[in-house]
């Protein structure tokens, strides 16, 4: 039986969900609730995810995700390693977390992103213990339940600042109570719209699930195990990345990959091997004889000074410019 694809491509939306072994918990306190969050950050921070929503069960969490890099592999495998982790470490526990692999739905953002959000965000009263009680009781218990985006998105709380909460508001005119009473107006009907994604791994209109079936899958259909379906992404030589670079910071070649080189030309060089080359952090910081966490910190200071100095994003503009004319 063919495994589901894992479809990837620029800009793509997504409805992913993973849960805990044999069903077992994967929160134990607040503490592991915290931990997954700032984890989810610091990850989301690495890849350059945008997080949409979220929400933590106790043995299993939700997450609607938008990936600009076609990168969602990645930064899944990235987080559930760091939170498995942390978690058999603090608990004194060895073996998997997870039960399989994570799920992911392609989402039409069109037609389902603000249904997704509101799965996601009506989650905790999608609960046995929950199931008798009445829709106000239900409400109420929405409005206070601390381990989701919702009190993000429906009132003046900014909780997590790292939430991309436009995407949704942007369907309600930016209007939390509108976005609010459309969440609210789902908890006596509550739809699941997972369900039309099995099989394809995709949520959409017949329109948007052809599409992608032709640009993105393609030829992938026909094999019996699936393995990543992902846009034709024209990378770019790591050898050319390299060149370019040094060249518009008049080094001699091979600088940047001197292990004793430092400063602004070798981050930014860092940066666009991984927007550009194709290349993970892992595989830059062997390429750059450097670990994996040196090249997470240089890309991180890089893009702070792309936003606070000009000169810096003139010439990465510059440099990016060049590289697409071939």
């Amino acid at each position: 039986m063919a495994r589901p694809l894992r479809i990837q491509y620029e800009n793509a939306y997504y409805h992913v969900t993973c849960r805990g072994n044999a069903r077992a918990r994967i929160f134990l306190n607040d503490y592991d609730r915290k931990t997954f969050i700032d984890l989810l950050q610091r990850s989301k921070e690495i890849y350059q995810v945008d997080i949409i929503a979220f929400v933590l069960m106790s043995n299993h969490f939700h997450l609607v995700v938008k990936t600009p890099l076609a990168n969602l592999q990645e930064f899944m495998r990235h987080f559930n390693i760091s939170y498995t982790s942390f978690f058999n470490k603090r608990h004194k526990r060895a073996g998997h977390l997870y039960q399989g692999r994570y799920k992911s739905f392609v989402i039409d953002a069109d037609s389902y992103l603000p249904e997704a959000s509101r799965y996601v965000h009506l989650n905790p009263l999608r609960v046995k213990e929950r199931s008798d009680a009445s829709p106000s009781g239900n409400k109420a218990y929405l409005k206070g339940y601390p381990w989701s985006s919702y009190i993000d998105y429906t009132t003046g709380q900014r909780r997590y600042p790292f939430l991309a909460l436009s995407e949704i508001l942007g369907y309600f005119s930016g209007n939390k109570k509108s976005y609010a009473r459309f969440v609210e107006s789902g908890i006596t009907r509550m739809v699941n719209p997972l369900k039309q994604g099995k099989g394809l791994g995709i949520i959409g209109d017949k329109p948007f699930i052809e599409r992608i079936m032709k640009q993105v899958i393609g030829p992938f259909t026909s094999r019996r195990e699936q393995p990543t379906a992902k846009k034709i992404i024209s990378h770019i030589e790591p050898e050319r990345v390299l060149q370019m670079t040094a060249e518009s910071f008049q080094l001699p070649p091979g600088e940047l990959l001197r292990k004793g080189c430092k400063g602004i030309a070798r981050s930014m060089a860092m940066e666009l091997l991984y927007r550009h080359g194709g290349m993970n952090g892992r595989e830059i910081g062997d390429l750059m004889g450097v670990d994996y966490s040196a090249v997470s910190v240089a890309r991180k200071r890089f893009r702070a000074s792309l936003a606070s100095d000009k000169n810096i994003l003139r010439l990465m503009k510059k440099i990016e410019d060049r590289l697409s004319q071939g």
